[in-house]
């Protein structure tokens, strides 16, 4: 079965706020994706609000058809806003101010209480819980025990692989085929625990087909290169084209 595909829409949101305007609309955003084929619509609610905001969670869980996850660090303030807004599903993850992008996955060893507690009032709220971590299986399987029903491999040190001037030598190409080997163990090691597995993080329409092709993966969560695309080709046909290199 091909991998589901959200769409992250953080940046139409990064865009919007570097004006403080109303445009480009988050909203029409999610709409166009899921009219190009998109399964779902994620979004990342970052303590310093820097781009997604309260208000935007109201106004796509109103109207996304599809499923809307929302990524968040493990606070009580995040956890009262999933409670509140009712998203399909929550992804935890880390996050630190002076990030540019999530950096890696979440330490779930190092904050496993804090995790668990999260996860635990999350799923008596109904809501799915995914936990981004890096693709170390002591992590997966402190996932697992945290409550999470999905985890979401970070792609991160492949996408840093396959991209740019590092792509292009055998050194680089030799490294990335031990990574996607060391995702695609990680992979089977949270399915043979019972975990849905996603991934994402610096995945493009150039370096997902081999993510693609591996059966345990079920899901991905693509954002970036999708929204850069859209600004030469229009977000609809940005998403078509993921899709594509997805094998949809």
């Amino acid at each position: 079965m091909t991998a589901r595909l959200n769409v992250n829409i953080d940046h139409v949101a990064t865009v919007r706020e570097a004006r403080k305007t109303t445009e480009p609309s988050v909203a029409a955003a999610a709409v166009l994706c899921e009219k190009a084929g998109a399964d779902g619509i994620t979004v990342h609610l970052r303590s310093d609000r820097r781009h997604i905001q309260d208000a935007d969670l109201d106004v796509l869980r109103g109207i996304v058809t599809t499923y809307l996850n929302v990524e968040m660090a493990a606070t009580d303030e995040m956890v009262a806003i999933a409670r509140r807004t009712r998203p399909d599903a929550v992804s935890l993850v880390p996050e630190s101010p002076r990030e540019i992008t999530t950096e890696g996955g979440l330490d779930v060893i190092g904050n496993f209480e804090t995790v668990a507690r999260a996860a635990k009032e999350l799923s008596a709220a109904g809501i799915f819980v995914s936990i981004f971590i890096d693709p170390i299986e002591d992590q997966i399987t402190a996932a697992k025990d945290a409550g999470a029903g999905q985890i979401e491999l970070c792609t991160a040190e492949y996408a840093e692989l396959t991209l740019g001037a590092r792509a292009a030598h055998s050194e680089g190409r030799k490294k990335a085929a031990a990574e996607i080997e060391r995702l695609h163990n990680a992979a089977i090691h949270a399915q043979n625990r019972g975990l849905i597995v996603a991934a994402g993080h610096g995945l493009t329409t150039r370096n997902v087909g081999p993510l693609a092709a591996m059966p345990e993966i079920a899901e991905f969560n693509i954002g970036h290169n999708i929204i850069s695309r859209a600004i030469f080709c229009g977000l609809e046909e940005a998403v078509r084209e993921m899709l594509a290199a997805i094998g949809r």
